[in-house]
């Protein structure tokens, strides 16, 4: 069994937040896989179903983001989990928007939410890092993740969540890489080409002073006697 968990702060109010983008990830995984119904649970919302071979709980703690290893830790507990088997979807402030990283332990960078978690289970568990770009100074940063996200990242934020959903599978798998080509796949699928394959170039008609000279059909001999007439 594994636990996703995705970081958040519970309520309308911020609901698209920055700082919402794990709870987005959990609703967006719990939908494409057709995942049970959320119930409260565990200080915050659960859910449970498959992703491929794996039984996976989704968690979206709702003890505010500063408490958030409150929730996490209680589910570690009830179900007997290590941290290896729990996956922390989170904003970060250091990739741009819509770049995805995926690390296995380490520190928490100043994240309240990462911070309350380690606090609670240690720091080997595995993030899922969800760019959301940074405002360019500190003290910007608190309202920054505090303000939905403007309506020109709409695009590239569906694109971002629709990857998610679909990489979900491998990464419950252990596959980082796989769940990451999934969701480059969404954000920045492939080209195709609109005008058709390239033939072979097609020989200009002649014109005239362009034709090519004919082709010489004198024998040896008769080359070197017309040079002499």
């Amino acid at each position: 069994m594994q636990l996703f968990v995705g970081l958040g702060n519970p309520g309308a109010k911020y609901q698209q937040n920055r700082h919402n983008i794990g709870f987005m990830a959990m609703d967006q995984i719990a939908g494409d896989h057709a995942f049970g119904p959320w119930r409260a649970k565990f200080q915050g919302q659960l859910c449970e179903g498959r992703l491929g071979r794996d039984r996976v709980l989704l968690l979206k703690p709702e003890t505010f983001m500063n408490l958030s290893g409150q929730s996490v830790g209680a589910a570690m507990r009830f179900y007997k989990l290590e941290p290896s088997d729990v996956t922390v979807f989170h904003d970060e402030l250091d990739l741009a928007p819509g770049k995805v990283r995926v690390k296995q332990g380490g520190g928490h960078a100043g994240h309240n939410g990462l911070r309350s978690i380690h606090a609670a289970i240690g720091p080997e568990y595995r993030r899922v890092r969800l760019g959301i770009g940074h405002p360019g100074h500190k003290d910007a940063v608190s309202g920054y993740v505090l303000r939905d996200f403007p309506k020109a990242d709409a695009g590239w934020l569906d694109d971002l969540l629709r990857g998610i959903g679909d990489g979900a599978p491998h990464l419950a798998d252990g596959d980082a890489g796989r769940f990451q080509n999934a969701i480059a796949l969404r954000t920045n699928p492939p080209r195709s080409s609109t005008t058709g394959p390239k033939g072979p170039p097609q020989a200009a008609p002649s014109t005239g002073a362009d034709a090519p000279p004919a082709s010489d059909t004198r024998s040896a001999l008769q080359r070197l006697a017309d040079k002499f007439r």
